[in-house]
């Protein structure tokens, strides 16, 4: 196959779809790489190193996506990158394609070109296993981010997320308690912060809650709206970690809930990229990543783990790399029927919308895979 690792177009998109390593064990398997000039440098990796295992630099866009039958994004493709497409192409990356704009799936359409979104590739389980590694990853960035927008000199209203002796430590509430809300919770516990985390899976609050032992400054609540209006009059730090794969994110925080915040207190929606779980988000950037609306700080940058882009590339590539490894061996159409997580994350294949929940999302007929 001909495989394209382009680099991301995206404002403050450092991650890269494929790592040195995987380039070489896709040279050594008899397949052609061509890795976009830069494409690595963000998260570390040189075009040398892409060079030393097999891979080919081509210096512009254009005559990557050329070249390419496989494509191997971390983004969602642009509209500059979706009409270089080839016909029938491969694209995997995290698509979000549910927030994404008409005219650009239109063109996946007309292209025929098979979108795979890794954040729809789902175990039988439930398990998001591409998408939990950078979940896990953001909710362990989640602290040091509300640490930061807590002082003083950032509008914060300057409280330690741990306290001290004598003074309270801040009061974090979480809303979900999947991977990104558990990794959250863990490393807000750490700094010694009050933590609640709400959820409507009583059993995913049950683990958590099992996970914790006896930490009595864990507490775990079924995300009624009488407790989401509870929590949130008080918390100093809510972060939003609702997921529905595939799908928006409900609108759980409305704008009253916020006017009814604390002044200055800060507001994390790590749901953003699929729209958001609370009222007033709306998405941001790393280089400018807060706003402040109805007094309250909110940080709604939807690549969160792209400024840890080494340690997120390599955490998104190890769970990938058997999906690639099983189209570059056997092809698309055998990677479907043997790799069922794979197969739920199509979204667009032959000319048609096969994942039903973007076919309702565009008001299409979604025909089945």
């Amino acid at each position: 196959m001909d495989i394209g690792i382009p680099r991301e177009h995206r404002a403050n998109e450092y991650r890269v779809g494929l790592t040195p390593a995987g380039v070489g064990l896709l040279t050594a398997m008899g397949h052609s790489c061509y890795v976009e000039k830069d494409a690595g440098l963000g998260a570390g990796f040189s075009d040398l190193d892409y060079q030393h295992q097999g891979g080919k630099t081509v210096y512009s866009p254009l005559e990557l996506y050329a070249r390419s039958s496989l494509l191997l994004k971390v983004a969602r493709p642009t509209a500059d990158e979706i009409s270089m497409l080839n016909e029938r192409a491969i694209v995997l990356g995290f698509l979000h394609l549910a927030v994404s704009r008409r005219e650009r799936v239109d063109t996946l359409l007309q292209k025929k070109v098979t979108a795979i979104a890794y954040d729809l590739m789902q175990a039988d389980n439930g398990t998001l296993p591409v998408q939990m590694p950078l979940s896990q990853a953001a909710g362990r960035m989640t602290p040091a981010i509300a640490a930061t927008f807590m002082q003083n000199h950032h509008g914060g209203k300057g409280i330690l997320l741990s306290g001290v002796p004598g003074v309270p430590p801040a009061e974090v509430v979480i809303i979900g308690a999947g991977a990104f809300g558990a990794a959250a919770a863990n490393a807000f516990l750490r700094t010694g912060a009050s933590v609640y985390v709400l959820d409507k899976d009583l059993a995913k609050l049950q683990a958590l809650d099992e996970s914790q032992g006896m930490n009595g400054r864990l507490v775990t609540m079924v995300s009624h709206p009488f407790n989401v209006l509870k929590t949130t009059r008080f918390a100093d730090v809510l972060v939003g970690g609702v997921l529905v794969p595939g799908e928006r994110t409900p609108v759980l925080v409305s704008r009253e809930l916020v006017k009814r915040m604390k002044a200055r207190s800060v507001i994390i929606d790590a749901s953003i990229d699929q729209g958001g779980c609370v009222e007033t988000s709306r998405p941001t950037t790393h280089r400018d990543p807060v706003y402040i609306e109805e007094n309250v700080i909110h940080y709604c940058v939807p690549n969160m783990t792209s400024v840890v882009a080494r340690t997120a590339t390599h955490a998104f590539n190890n769970a990938a790399w058997p999906f690639i490894q099983e189209i570059a061996l056997h092809g698309l159409e055998h990677a479907i029927e043997a790799m069922p997580p794979l197969k739920r994350g199509i979204m667009t294949h032959n000319g048609q919308v096969v994942n039903p929940t973007l076919a309702s999302y565009l008001g299409m007929k979604g025909v089945a895979l």
